[in-house]
């Protein structure tokens, strides 16, 4: 498989290295929008490159019919358009708030844990997450994904960030910038005489790289075009 690193950062390069032991070749390493010749030498493009970015980057890339993969966050606001764009031109987009294999099994431990507390209102969530001092956004799109699911359960209302403004019907969601942390990620629920949490720490940032290839190889070969997400890349368990 030919891939097309857009975003050629710390996490660009530990997909490099991790895509080259399975054997794959990283023909293009950019911290620009790739160009269309560009784009027809190559398979499958991954993007981490930056919010700002992203958006045109996965319009060039879906209008050239070349599959993508999204780990860029902050730029949701543009979903319906990436939607339109990728029926518009038969693409395949693949996108997740975080590739790792053990985050996607902690949102789904996330969802199950929200339906255990739903009864009990003597608990109070309360979400924080904590990354290295160079990401741009915040919160992290994996903490906005974990509180949006306990929207989704009725949990709450509705998440605010910083969580010193959220009101009694929100979860209030907080965000800390440390150097090197590679992302932890805590949900806990307080009550006056006890409280609950789980929690998810990546060691490394291998984890993320080996999922966004996994992604790749998933979405390459994918027949059926639309919008995917790790959750149908992980309809069957994969070993690593």
């Amino acid at each position: 498989m030919k891939i097309l690193l857009s975003g050629y950062g710390k996490m660009g390069k530990t997909i490099e290295r991790i895509a080259s032991n399975k054997k794959h070749e990283v023909v293009h390493k950019l911290n620009s929008t790739p160009t269309r010749p560009q784009l027809q030498e190559v398979d499958v493009v991954v993007d981490f490159s930056t919010p700002d970015a992203a958006f045109i980057n996965a319009k060039t890339v879906i209008e050239s019919i070349k599959p993508i993969v999204m780990g860029t966050t902050g730029w949701r606001s543009y979903y319906d358009n990436i939607e339109e764009l990728v029926k518009q031109n038969n693409g395949k987009f693949l996108y997740a708030a975080n590739f790792s294999i053990g985050v996607n099994l902690f949102f789904h431990l996330n969802q199950e844990l929200a339906k255990l507390m739903h009864p009990y209102q003597g608990y109070k969530p309360y979400l924080q997450e904590t990354h290295h001092t160079e990401k741009l956004d915040a919160p992290s799109g994996t903490a906005i994904h974990l509180a949006e699911e306990l929207v989704d359960k009725k949990l709450v209302n509705n998440w605010k960030y910083p969580g010193k403004k959220a009101n009694a019907d929100e979860l209030p969601v907080d965000a800390h910038r440390q150097e090197d942390v590679k992302g932890i990620h805590e949900l806990s629920y307080e009550s006056n005489i006890d409280s609950i949490s789980i929690k998810h720490e990546a060691k490394t940032r291998d984890g993320f790289a080996l999922g966004a290839v996994i992604a790749a190889e998933w979405l390459y070969q994918q027949q059926n075009t639309g919008v995917y997400t790790m959750q149908d890349v992980l309809q069957e368990p994969i070993k690593y």
